[in-house]
Parts: C-alpha cells; structure tokens; sequence
C-alpha cells in the first residue's frame, strides 16, 4: 500500500478518478520549503511527474525529499536508496524554463528507474525508457544550461599542447605539493609558468 512521505494534514482518501491520494501540500515533510517562484514550480512538476508515472506505469512510488541545495556547474542529482532529489537554485533560478522541463524529469526518471529495476547503469535502457515513454522527453544524458555564475575561479596552467584552465580546488593542491597534474594529450606534467 501507498505510503505517504507527505504532511501529517495530507489527505488520505484516494480519487475514483486516478485512485491515488491527493495531498494538500507538495513539500514533503524532510523537504526544505520552497523560497521561490521558480523553487515552487519544481514542486509542482515533481508531483505532475510523479502522478503521470503512476497512470503509465499503473504503479505508485514515494515520493521524494527534495531540496535546493546543490551547488557549482550540476543542475540536479538523484540520492537513489534515499529517494531525494537536490537542484541547483542558482542554475533553476538563472534558466526556469528549461530546467523545469528537462532537469526534473531526468532525475526523476533516476528515481523510478532505481525503483523499478534497482541499481542499473545511470543513463541505460531502462532510465532512457522512462524519460521517451513516460515523461516524453529527450534522453540527454547532461543539461546544456548556461553556468558562468556558477563556475568557480580557474587558474591557467601550461603544457606542450598549451594552456590549461585549473579549478580553484586542483590549483590548491598544486600550491599545497599534494599533488601534481599532466596533460591528457601530452602526457607532460602541467605548470603554473609558461614556457
């Protein structure tokens, strides 16, 4: 039987019309509240998905923890055994639309998929059937967003083949002697100076 990951004032009766449980709020309980328009829209689609998955797949899921606390360039990951999805909110923010359209069902699809066939590769067949037949939407494996605000400082380094940008992180690590970096191409190790 459904078990409700909502509110304790969630509904509990089920609709003659798609025999599932309405619930009053969309958050559920370990959620972090929406602050945004935006943050808001994410929940509602996570729930339209949700309620389309079950009619296709005439089968009902939990439904996930969702929060936006994800941060640099991924716009959102899937926690498979925990069932929570986080979203990036300066990337949702900054490309609404098109995150809500491609970035949700995808990760959802992650969700479903854990839960239909249990642990399978990332994007194969069975996440690729969810997205095509149940959400009909493309199957892309990353999201083309636009994530300059989000970038970390970069640090250029050099090689035979020529500069290479270092993420803030690599570049300390560099500084600190923890570590050393080659190129993938030349397979010469990378150097803060030109030479």
């Amino acid at each position: 039987m459904f078990k409700s990951l909502f509110s304790r004032n969630s509904q509990t009766k089920t609709t003659k019309a798609t025999g599932l449980r309405p619930a009053k709020s969309l958050v559920p309980a370990q959620s972090c509240l929406p602050k945004t328009e935006a943050q808001q829209q994410v929940l509602q689609k996570i729930e339209t998905d949700y309620q389309q998955a079950e009619l296709i797949l005439k089968r009902q899921f939990p439904r996930p923890v969702v929060q936006f606390t994800l941060r640099g360039k991924s716009a959102g990951t899937a926690h498979l055994q925990v069932n929570k999805l986080r979203f990036n909110p300066v990337l949702l923010e900054e490309n609404s639309a098109e995150f809500i359209e491609q970035v949700v069902p995808h990760e959802i699809s992650h969700l479903l998929s854990f839960q239909l066939y249990g642990r399978v590769k990332p994007h194969g067949l069975e996440w690729q059937r969810i997205m095509h037949h149940v959400f009909n939407v493309s199957a892309d494996t990353t999201h083309q967003l636009n994530t300059q605000s989000v970038a970390g400082k970069q640090f250029e380094y050099f090689c035979a083949c020529g500069p290479v940008m270092l993420s803030i992180r690599r570049h300390n690590k560099v500084v600190r002697n923890q570590t050393q970096y080659r190129c993938k191409t030349c397979a010469q190790v990378l150097s803060s100076e030109s030479k």
